[in-house]
């Protein structure tokens, strides 16, 4: 992903940044470590959680620029856990589209 993506375009980018990384499991990748640590899914799982925590703290501090940047690890470690459980941008979409 470089400066010039449009915004709206981020997470797919992102996502597609995700399954490359998934499928050749560069070394210099921290989203490598993610898909094969020996813990397997759950240290995926417990960064995930980690997120949420510091997202809801920062939420609650009324942090609003430590707000958006935990909520960007929150995205992005959401989205390791969905490519990990072979779901993509677009069932989630497909999801939140069903319950309006």
């Amino acid at each position: 992903m470089d400066a010039d993506t449009p915004t709206d375009e981020v997470l797919d980018e992102l996502f597609a940044t995700i399954e490359s990384r998934k499928a050749e499991l560069p070394d210099d990748s921290y989203t490598t470590t993610l898909f094969t640590h020996e813990k397997g899914e759950n240290y995926a799982l417990e960064k995930l959680g980690e997120e949420v925590t510091e997202t809801i703290l920062a939420a609650k501090d009324d942090d609003r620029e430590e707000l958006l940047y935990e909520s960007a690890d929150l995205v992005y470690h959401l989205l390791v856990v969905l490519a990990m459980n072979d779901a993509s941008l677009d069932d989630l979409r497909e999801e939140l589209k069903n319950r309006f």
